[in-house]
């Protein structure tokens, strides 16, 4: 199998964790989205963080609206992906907008809703590993995407999966944008290093030591 080029080994590992996915009862993946709401609620990275990109969900990924309605609650603001192939754009949200058929299917809101560049995105994937690879549907918006806000601000990335759905490896291509974190219903994966405070910069400056001139 890996013998294969990385797309068509992607294209393959796609099918099987799709699949995989789509195995999943549907009672089991209600509980397990309610689960991973949970503990990306708990999580300090996102507490003050705002505005905030998310996704409607499609198929059977892992429904992303509690916590979307959750952050909303907590003040933070939510936008929703807008395809404007081959990018994206990202529109405030909030439960009960009329949302329109966009590309792909995909409901989105309509071009009449104020744009912003969030500061973190919640990402749906296929499949990932424990670096931060992720594997999309293969259209590269979301990657596109990270980079563009990159550009701008750092972006914090979230994915959210089931534990069925990592793999031992992601073939990651030059595009490809590694992930933050990934959030299942088993657990919270940081695919890096969490920062460290600069603990001079922390303490009250009578203790801090003086600079050499």
């Amino acid at each position: 199998m890996h013998s294969l080029p990385p797309p068509a080994l992607k294209e393959q590992l796609r099918t099987e964790a799709l699949a995989r996915r789509d195995e999943l009862d549907k009672a089991f993946r209600e509980e397990a989205s309610q689960a991973i709401t949970a503990r990306a609620l708990g999580l300090s990275d996102l507490r003050d963080v705002t505005p905030l990109g998310g996704y409607w969900p499609i198929r059977s990924e892992v429904d992303p609206r509690p916590l979307m309605e959750a952050l909303l609650e907590r003040g933070q603001d939510v936008a929703l992906s807008q395809i404007l192939h081959p990018h994206l754009s990202w529109r405030l949200w909030q439960p009960g907008d009329v949302l329109i058929k966009g590309g792909f299917g995909v409901r989105e809101p309509g071009p009449d809703a104020p744009e912003v560049f969030p500061k973190c995105l919640i990402v749906p994937l296929v499949a990932f590993d424990r670096r931060g690879g992720r594997i999309g549907y293969g259209k590269g918006h979301f990657d596109r995407a990270i980079a563009a806000l990159d550009a701008q601000h750092p972006v914090l990335t979230i994915g959210l999966a089931y534990a069925v759905q990592e793999i031992e490896q992601v073939p990651v291509e030059d595009h490809d944008r590694l992930l933050d974190i990934v959030i299942t219903e088993t657990e919270l994966i940081r695919t890096k290093p969490l920062k460290k405070e600069n603990h001079a910069s922390s303490l009250p400056r009578r203790h801090r030591r003086a600079r050499r001139p």
